[in-house]
């Protein structure tokens, strides 16, 4: 009938109703559910409770960051809260929940050859530069038909065949974490990050547990849990003297992420932590196809301690990096520039250079489309956050509508 709220929002207010909470006890338990960093960014209790009444009359479905505390206040996954099977959704993920337990095929019987271990390994680099050049949209249903295969053989095979295929499965799992996170989709991505973890304790592999550990931390980063993240780093180092250089890395980085979100900034340690993750990238000479990223991506260290600065504050040093690691990052990476650039964009509009800032939002705001990342998306609208000192020049206005694409 006209007029009548959409399901999802009555969804919203009949859970809230079933704790016996007002709306206002609703604003203080999204505000408290969220992250220190988080909570310092939302507005005034009453404007949380203004936009409670709209979302409960449906009159917009409530964005970033307050989908996933409405998830973490009523413990409930965002796909079902928010009926998340709309078609702006389905082109970046068909595939469901259900395709980790399900498949249209009948299973495998008999033996499974040991060279299956290799066919998988030797697709990863591939995946891994598709990855860089199309985005999640594209690549999530070919490495998710892919890793559900891996998870299904190993479940028949006979060791030691099984263990590479957990092996392999470790990092298909973690690739298909990361490109739903990438998306956008944290449901998903948890699970598969959960996933990644439990096949690398079954490979018996203490590389790959660390490695699992290492994408627990990366999912917390996008979380803004800096506590959580540090402890995840500091879990995968826990038997640091037997893993190789290239899982230390990974563990020192996300560490000093970690750190540079606590409350009480440590540039200083921040800097000594990826002061050892640098030292160790020469040594990185292990032919494990998966966490090559220090390898892969030009400036690896420098891309993570520019990222890092912004987080601190330290907005001229953070310049100076992305000015040199963007002069030298290859065209072809177009995600992974576009957040460069976006991040770059964030420090710019602190110092202020508002015309230089407008001029990067424009040209690398058609590369959300394209890539389908929203990770790139959430870059771009954290710009305004850091333009407020000149939001009502000319330059703010553009910007804003610059930004308001991704409202």
């Amino acid at each position: 009938m006209p007029g009548e709220a959409p399901p999802w929002a009555a969804r919203l207010r009949a859970e809230r109703r079933d704790r016996e909470w007002s709306q206002r006890d609703l604003a203080r338990e999204l505000a408290e559910a969220a992250s220190e960093e988080t909570r310092s960014r939302l507005p005034e209790r009453e404007s949380i409770v203004r936009n409670i009444k709209n979302w409960e009359a449906g009159e917009h479905q409530p964005k970033d960051p307050y989908r996933l505390l409405y998830c973490r206040v009523f413990g409930l996954e965002e796909a079902n809260l928010f009926d998340l099977a709309e078609p702006r959704r389905r082109d970046i993920v068909e595939t469901s929940l259900s395709t980790i337990d399900s498949t249209p095929y009948p299973p495998h019987h008999g033996p499974v050859a040991p060279e299956l271990v290799m066919y998988f390994l030797e697709q990863l680099p591939g995946h891994y530069k598709a990855d860089m050049w199309l985005g999640p949209r594209h690549l999530i249903p070919t490495v998710a038909t892919q890793a559900q295969l891996i998870k299904e053989l190993a479940q028949v095979a006979d060791a030691p065949v099984r263990r590479g295929l957990l092996s392999a499965g470790v990092a298909y799992a973690a690739l298909l974490g990361w490109l739903y996170q990438d998306a956008g989709d944290i449901n998903h991505s948890r699970v598969w990050r959960t996933l990644t973890l439990d096949m690398a304790h079954r490979s018996q592999d203490p590389q790959l547990v660390s490695y699992a550990l290492t994408n627990k931390a990366m999912l917390a980063v996008d979380l803004e849990d800096g506590r959580t993240v540090v402890d995840y780093a500091e879990a995968a180092l826990v038997d640091e003297s037997k893993l190789c250089p290239k899982v230390r890395i990974l563990a020192l980085v996300h560490q000093a992420h970690g750190h540079s979100m606590l409350p009480v900034k440590n540039k200083n340690l921040v800097d000594r932590l990826l002061d050892q993750a640098a030292d160790l990238v020469n040594r990185v000479d292990d032919e494990h196809p998966w966490g090559n990223a220090c390898r892969r991506t030009v400036g690896y260290i420098d891309v993570q301690r520019a990222t890092a600065y912004l987080r601190l504050g330290a907005y001229r040093e953070a310049i100076a990096l992305w000015d040199q690691i963007l002069g030298t990052a290859p065209e072809s990476a177009r995600r992974d520039n576009g957040v460069f650039w976006a991040r770059q964009a964030s420090a710019l509009a602190a110092i202020p250079e508002p015309e230089r800032v407008v001029q990067i939002a424009s040209a690398t705001a058609s590369i959300v489309d394209g890539t389908g990342s929203t990770r790139l998306r959430q870059e771009l609208k954290a710009i305004p956050r850091r333009a407020t000192a000149w939001a009502d020049t000319a330059s703010g206005r553009e910007l804003a509508e610059i930004i308001s694409q991704f409202a």
